[in-house]
């Protein structure tokens, strides 16, 4: 029965996540459109890059959302993909910047040393996690605070990059206690702080 209620999800989610896909694509198709159009102001131009961000980002969350099941029948897959950095880091920090300023906090995005205009790796994975651990530090910093977010590379060795990624904020910070926990499937420190923040 466990093992059947666990086919019938996976289904469920794969086939959810397929429906979902088409009137997302219309967006995506449609925004592009709009952006096209001629006579376009640069204000409304600037809106409809968000929404084309923001799209492409929810696409990638639905996509995520097959990878669950492929996740649980093993055949989770990292791409190895050659990808634009400056295009990733565009798209991240046009949603960011825009939650902040919706907060009214301060968002600060700083490179340090030289970083390449290209790598090859999953692109949407680190777009994915990027966004996630900037979105909670945005979700948990209270109005008037600030957001960084520190780019760096580290060492080359046989043709491999690691790059360093640094989030911090002045929002609630989270205990030494729940720090062995920060990788498990799903923790909260404290319930109570989903009223607060959501």
């Amino acid at each position: 029965l466990a093992e059947q209620s666990s086919r019938a999800k996976t289904s469920f989610l794969s086939n959810m996540s397929h429906e979902i896909r088409t009137p997302m694509n219309a967006i995506i198709g449609l925004n592009n459109i709009a952006m096209n159009e001629p006579g376009v102001s640069s204000n409304v131009m600037e809106y409809l890059e968000k929404i084309g961000s923001s799209a492409h980002h929810l696409l990638g969350i639905i996509n995520e959302i097959l990878d669950m099941s492929r996740i649980e029948s093993g055949r989770m897959t990292i791409m190895k993909e050659e990808f634009s950095f400056s295009h990733c880091l565009e798209q991240v920090n046009s949603i960011i910047s825009g939650q902040c300023k919706n907060k009214n906090l301060t968002y600060d995005c700083t490179i340090i040393g030289n970083i390449d205009d290209y790598y090859i790796g999953d692109e949407m994975k680190l777009r994915q996690v990027l966004i996630n651990i900037l979105g909670n530090a945005v979700k948990f910093t209270p109005e008037g605070g600030k957001v960084s977010f520190l780019i760096e590379e580290g060492a080359k060795y046989d043709n491999k990059a690691v790059l360093k990624f640094t989030i911090s904020d002045n929002g609630i910070g989270m205990s030494k206690e729940l720090l062995p926990h920060l990788f498990d499937a799903f923790s909260q420190e404290d319930s109570s702080a989903t009223s607060t923040y959501g």
